[in-house]
């Protein structure tokens, strides 16, 4: 059996450096401790510069989800300078964001998630072989489809942002890029055309019908009739190998809220652990007492906070810091922000199992039902001949948050100014959330707590159950250890 302690990595089809150890006993994880292993120094670099300078470096933190730090730097500057963008901006600023998050969650799905499920180590299920053949990594046949269809979804970027990665047309007042009447025919044909492919390829179903599943047996009835999307096959294989049953955390979850509205986001912000709970920023605060940094000895707001590496802390095992609200450990990513918004199948999921692979994946699939059609509503309301963005001068002092929700969960960007430069900038990234050591009161982090009770059987260093485990969370440590 897998016993003792065992340190798993590098992992494959993960953004970044992640190294996991795991202590065994009867052939199941008895704790864990999750390591990011590279020191990267994004908020050292910024100190003294240009506020503006954000725009560009924070990007660059990340080539999958650089839109996610550009928003939220924009609306950290935003607010430093108290201005508001247009609603032409708004809406640009949604599209760009929700078209990285859906290619995300697309990517995730076929060419990271799915692709464990043709290991060898499944060859005996009645599925196995239709699985393989359509999802084994590179060779799989779903990569002549899904890839041309991300391609071509993306080039919503390069109209509304010039280029993706990297842009530099979200700005604190909204999109540097305005929208002419012929533009957003293109805009409207290309999310056609991606619904066309989720309808016909993923779900089999129109993505209404998707959006009106209100529980668990409505989920297996659905599935039951469309038997030849991908969505039925992944749930299918999650009934059979009891994916609800594995990769369950605190279930208390996070969300900043999701694509903004003229009343409200599409997805609201809260915060949720069998009830809803009240949310205030101001309640964030990151520990370092695991971590290899100094600088602080108590926790403390990210306003407050530092990034000082070294080399030598005895009680380190990561460079991830440990973000919690209130003191408390949460989740963040699509299952939080499904769960605070309220969406019913996803409330009934967790009511039965709590936060798992099985639950995490499906509102994933879930948002790219959700978010489409409402990505054809905001091109709908751009109107060519008004205002794209607004300008305002930077403040010698001042200070701003920004708030945002990338793929994986929240993020949040604080700037300080100061005689005209940057004083402080600190970032909790999502996976800094999820894949967090243990705080001052040895609290393991999200993942830590998720991976405890993962049958390991004789081999750890072959488990696939953890694999399901850490590819559910979709962890970015390049973001996480900025």
């Amino acid at each position: 059996m897998g016993e003792g302690k065992r340190i798993l990595g590098p992992f494959n089809r993960v953004e970044g450096d992640l190294e996991v150890t795991v202590e065994c006993s009867d052939g199941r994880v008895s704790q864990a401790w999750v390591n990011s292993p590279l020191y990267r120094g994004y908020e050292q670099i910024l100190q003294g510069k240009d506020p503006r300078d954000a725009l560009v470096y924070t990007p660059r933190i990340c080539g999958i989800c650089s839109v996610s730090q550009s928003v939220a730097a924009a609306r950290a500057l935003a607010a430093a300078q108290g201005i508001e963008p247009t609603a032409n901006g708004s809406l640009c600023t949604n599209l760009i964001l929700a078209a990285e998050n859906l290619a995300d969650h697309l990517t995730h799905f076929y060419l990271f998630f799915m692709p464990d499920f043709a290991r060898e180590q499944y060859a005996g299920r009645d599925w196995y072989d239709a699985v393989a053949r359509r999802f084994r990594a590179q060779t799989g046949e779903v990569a002549r489809q899904v890839l041309p269809a991300r391609a071509d979804f993306l080039h919503l970027t390069g109209i509304l942002a010039g280029k993706w990665p990297h842009s530099l047309a979200l700005q604190p007042g909204g999109s540097t890029r305005p929208i002419a009447a012929h533009e957003r025919v293109k805009l409207a044909n290309t999310i056609d055309d991606f619904r066309e492919f989720l309808e016909q390829v993923l779900f089999d179903a129109a993505l209404e019908e998707v959006t009106t599943i209100n529980d668990q047996d409505a989920l297996l009835t659905f599935c039951q009739s469309r038997a030849s999307g991908d969505f039925a096959q992944f749930v299918r294989i999650a009934q059979d190998l009891e994916l609800a049953g594995i990769g369950r955390a605190a279930d208390a979850f996070l969300s900043y809220g999701a694509y903004t509205g003229n009343d409200s986001p599409l997805f609201r912000a809260g915060r949720w652990a069998g009830a809803e709970l009240v949310f205030d920023a101001a309640d964030i605060s990151e520990d370092i007492s695991h971590s290899w940094l100094d600088g602080q000895r108590e926790p403390a707001h990210p306003w407050d906070g530092s990034t000082i590496p070294v080399d030598d802390e005895a009680a380190g095992y990561s460079w991830c810091k440990a973000p919690r609200i209130d003191g408390h450990v949460v989740e963040v990513g699509a299952l939080a922000r499904q769960v605070v918004d309220g969406q019913p199948l996803i409330r009934d999921l967790v009511a039965r199992n709590g936060g798992n692979v099985f639950s995490r994946v499906v509102a994933r699939l879930l948002e790219l039902a959700r978010v489409v059609p409402a990505m054809q509503s905001w091109v709908r309301q751009i109107e060519p001949s008004q205002s794209f963005c607004e300008h305002a001068a930077v403040p010698d002092e001042g200070q701003g948050a920004g708030l945002v929700e990338a793929a994986r969960g929240s993020l949040g960007h604080w700037l300080r100014i100061r005689n005209g430069r940057i004083l402080n900038y600190q970032i909790v990234a999502p996976t800094t959330w999820n894949f967090s050591p243990r705080d001052r009161d040895a609290v393991p982090g999200a993942l830590e707590q998720a991976l405890v009770g993962t049958e390991v059987g004789d081999s750890v260093e072959d488990s696939v159950a953890i694999q399901h485990v850490i590819r559910s969370f979709d962890p970015c440590m390049v973001c996480t250890v900025h």
